[in-house]
């Protein structure tokens, strides 16, 4: 068993995942794609050198296309590069292959960073592929359940849009904490 934590907010919620389960913790680098007129609106995602996967609704009404948002994902990607960098230093991923693979997350609202990370995962061929977050949106977790095979949701807010909603304390996680919390795991590929 393997557990993977979406960076930045899902590495609290996943430390305690992996100390619950006595399973090695990880993170997954991925990260929303938005525009710099809309930056709080996130129109995709991007994890690794995959190709980004887009809110095709959330394009068409901001009239966008793929070909505008290039230098926006050099960008991101090359940031999530850096975070991957600092988090793990030149250690390899772990293998997903043959294994059952818990992502954490701290929520689901839109659910793009979450099923392009899933997406990425089910073609590294784990053994079983599951989603644990403590809150999201309702619709999305529906809509979420055929990108994994287990999905694990707590709770289930009417009218929730933002993670953050559901906490009392939603700042920031400095990544000091998240290498930290890393290092007390001892993570094997």
């Amino acid at each position: 068993m393997l557990v993977l934590a979406l960076p930045p907010g899902g590495v609290p919620v996943a430390s305690e995942v992996a100390r619950a389960l006595h399973a090695p913790l990880d993170v997954l680098i991925a990260g929303e794609i938005s525009t710099p007129i809309r930056p709080e609106t996130p129109i995709g995602a991007i994890v690794a050198d995959d190709p980004p996967l887009y809110d095709r609704r959330s394009l068409a009404m901001m009239h966008l296309s793929e070909d505008r948002l290039g230098d926006v994902v050099v960008h991101r990607r090359n940031e999530l590069h850096r975070l991957e960098y600092l988090y793990r230093g030149r250690r390899p991923p772990p293998s997903a292959g043959g294994r059952t693979v818990v992502l954490v997350d701290d929520g689901l609202t839109t659910g793009l960073t979450a099923t392009a990370a899933l997406r990425f995962l089910r073609r590294h061929g784990p053994a079983r592929l599951v989603l644990a977050v403590p809150v999201g949106a309702a619709r999305t977790v529906t809509a979420m359940r055929p990108e994994c095979d287990d999905l694990v949701c707590l709770e289930q807010p009417p009218g929730l849009h933002v993670a953050g909603e559901w906490y009392e304390d939603f700042g920031q996680v400095p990544d000091l904490q998240i290498t930290k919390t890393l290092h007390a795991f001892h993570v094997t590929a």
